[in-house]
């Protein structure tokens, strides 16, 4: 392979892999000649070898092995939230709210304002902004913070990001994990670092040994963490505050998706004297997810360069839907709805908890629209089993990163393994033990 290759500079010899990729010749996997190898085919110094290596690397193109080499990158699949169309079975694993608790739009359409909106007009409908700086304003210590609003959480997470890292920084997630962040961080060719997750949150230690291993951005779910359902107590978002009073510019993005439906009072890692971090709240799990719409309170610099990318004529959301969402949550009608479905989710949790504990089955009752059950024996067998039963439900090795930050693989053929940290870039971590769970949504 490496007569292939050619080049004098790093420059030279970075083109020449992106085009042996572009061309075919190299693929998904391939493995890159050695760096010593490589220098001595084309005569030029190691470092230079190593400096083209690591532009590929910075690139997304190449991944490092360590021992097993510089290979070709690929697009893995990463698992997807929403539910399978085609399947016959009864879905529990879709994480969607219930349809039937969704507040009809159709009224509010008939009495939104119809006026145009042209190029060079604000991106934020003023009224909106305004309800949005009421709402925010009780969370926040920051008098100056600013709104934006994007095209859902999803949206504004990647946004956020970047805007304010390059290629490779390094993200601390949550571990287990939304999906949804997972796959933005790993699209965007940022590191994840995983910070375990228990029943009060973000872990102490967790939190320190991402911020010891530099990362340049937090994404956390302060209640009703998807899928544990896990959410942060007064003390644990006391402690971490603490933790990163030394560390005011690290972006702390708090995805607070389930807002106005949650049991549980708000709790911050954002610190009245942090200067980078973004609350964003979506409407999508009480006004439905085809709304499309978040609403992103952040600090006055991060608010400047996402406004760099929330242009007119190019991505702003329409004040159509920002009008339509504006109706929606300015009328009482509309919001009492919006409760007796967050009453309808507790219920239907407590319920479900309290039915797996007569079975012998330790349930914890969480908020949101999961449950995150610990099992006995691996948590694929007891899908299959319920697949045959007529039941399909997502287990957990699905949210599951493992030490090193990707998504960790299918568990074992057994309930117990040993877990083995990666200090050593080129030794392949051991499938961790995944965490025995299954995950439904409780509104059916």
């Amino acid at each position: 392979m490496s007569d292939q290759i050619s080049g004098t500079s790093a420059s030279d010899i970075a083109d020449s892999v992106r085009a042996l990729h572009d061309r075919g010749i190299l693929r998904a996997g391939s493995v890159l000649p050695p760096v010593r190898e490589l220098a001595a085919t084309l005569g030029v110094n190691r470092n230079t070898a190593v400096a083209a290596y690591r532009q590929l690397a910075q690139a997304g193109l190449v991944v490092s092995r360590g021992r097993a080499g510089t290979v070709i990158a690929g697009l893995g699949s990463v698992a997807q939230e929403g539910y399978a169309p085609d399947t016959v079975l009864r879905d529990i694993g879709t994480g969607n709210p219930d349809p039937r608790l969704i507040p009809d739009p159709a009224p509010a359409l008939m009495t939104i304002a119809s006026r145009p909106v042209l190029y060079g007009e604000p991106v934020i409908d003023r009224g909106l902004e305004e309800w949005a700086r009421e709402w925010m304003s009780v969370d926040l210590d920051d008098d100056d913070f600013r709104i934006t609003v994007t095209s859902g959480a999803v949206d504004a997470v990647e946004r956020l990001l970047a805007q304010a890292l390059m290629r490779d920084d390094a993200v601390a997630l949550e571990d287990p994990c939304f999906l949804a962040s997972i796959h933005t961080v790993r699209l965007g060719g940022y590191r994840a670092v995983p910070v375990p997750v228990d029943a009060e949150g973000m872990t102490v230690e967790g939190l320190r040994a991402a911020l010891d291993a530099g990362v340049r951005a937090i994404i956390c779910t302060p209640r009703a963490q998807n899928p544990t359902g896990a959410s942060l107590t007064p003390a644990r978002a006391a402690q971490l505050r603490a933790l990163l009073v030394d560390h005011p510019y690290v972006l702390i993005i708090e995805d607070d998706h389930f807002s106005v439906l949650s049991q549980r009072p708000y709790e911050s890692l954002i610190g009245p004297e942090h200067r980078r971090y973004a609350l964003v709240r979506s409407v999508s799990k009480f006004l439905g997810p085809d709304m499309c719409l978040a609403i992103a309170a952040t600090d006055a610099e991060t608010a400047g360069r996402l406004a760099m990318r929330l242009s007119p004529g190019t991505t702003w959301v329409s004040h159509l839907l920002q009008r339509l969402a504006l109706t929606q949550l300015t009328d009482d009608s509309v919001m009492a709805q919006v409760a007796a479905a967050a009453s309808h989710y507790a219920a239907r949790n407590t319920a479900f908890a309290e039915r797996l504990r007569t079975a012998g089955i330790d349930a914890t009752v969480s908020d949101g629209l999961s449950l995150w059950v610990r099992l006995p024996q691996p948590a694929r067998i007891v899908a299959e089993r319920l697949m045959r039963r007529g039941w399909l439900a997502r287990t957990g090795d699905d949210f599951a990163l493992d030490e090193c930050g990707t998504l960790a693989p299918p568990a074992p053929h057994r309930a117990r393994s040993v877990r083995r940290r990666c200090r050593d870039p080129g030794r392949r971590p051991r499938r961790r033990r995944t965490m025995t769970t299954c995950r439904g949504r409780l509104s059916a």
